[in-house]
This record gives structure tokens, sequence and C-alpha cells, in this order.
């Protein structure tokens, strides 16, 4: 009997490889459509990952969970160095 063990990055390295697509601090995003700066380092939120952000609208700090598809695109990119 075979099994397939499928290793899963910790939420550590998500938070990092997250970090690197553009949702690190001082970076301007567009999700849900409305255009955000962000103010955190992403960060384990309700089951999954989120980040503080400043709405260019108002200026008002919110904490925005990331889309599934973002969390989804990281599980195959390489260790940062």
């Amino acid at each position: 009997m075979t099994s397939h063990i499928e290793e899963f990055p910790s939420l550590a390295e998500v938070c990092t490889k997250v970090k690197h697509l553009g949702y690190g601090v001082n970076q301007s995003i567009r999700l849900y459509g409305e255009e955000f700066e962000v103010i955190s380092d992403p960060f384990p939120e309700a089951g999954g990952i989120a980040v503080s952000v400043r709405t260019k609208k108002g200026g008002r700090i919110r904490v925005v969970q990331l889309p599934a598809t973002v969390l989804q695109s990281v599980r195959g990119l390489p260790e940062a160095a």
C-alpha cells in the first residue's frame, strides 16, 4: 500500500510568499473593486490570510482577507531567498 503525502507550506511560509506577491507594507492593491494601501504584512486571520489596509477613499483602516485564488497561487512558488 502506497500513500501519497503532500507537504503543505506553514502559515508563516504562506504569509512570506504572499508578501512577495505584492501584499506587503506600503504596497498599493486593488481588491473587491476598491483601492487600498497595505499597512501590515500578511497574517493568519479567521482560517485565511489577511492584511491591514487603508482605503484610498477616506483613509479608513480595516482588515481585508485575501482571496482564496491568491493563497492557492502561492502553493507552487519556490522558496524566497
